[in-house]
């Protein structure tokens, strides 16, 4: 049983004011847009970074396609940080649905 879920682009879109959203990619990628309201923190700066994953909220993880976020998933799931979720498809599913990318702050 994996442990943690996936949530669909319209899903998170519903729920984005009650989430963390972590975008996992690296700069070149995010310098292209980000969902509004991602925290930036590329995967290899999550293990140093566990500590700013509360227990008591959803987080949300993202990437381009959804894969490294899906690692971002399983290493703070073995951390012990509960209530993950990855973003189905990543980024590119979430503007293939039409939903907005802004430019990161």
């Amino acid at each position: 049983m994996s442990s943690f879920q996936s949530i669909a682009p319209e899903e998170l879109q519903n729920r984005m004011h009650e989430v963390l959203l972590v975008d996992v990619r690296g700069s070149a990628e995010t310098d292209r847009g980000i969902i509004k309201g991602a925290k930036l923190m590329p995967l290899h700066l999550v293990p140093m970074n566990v500590d700013q994953f509360k227990a008591d909220q959803d987080v949300v993880i993202y990437c381009h396609s959804g894969a490294r976020s899906a690692q971002a998933c399983q290493f703070l799931a073995a951390q012990g940080v509960g209530r993950l979720f990855n973003l189905e498809g990543g980024v590119m599913y979430w503007a293939g649905s039409g939903l907005p990318l802004v430019a990161p702050e």
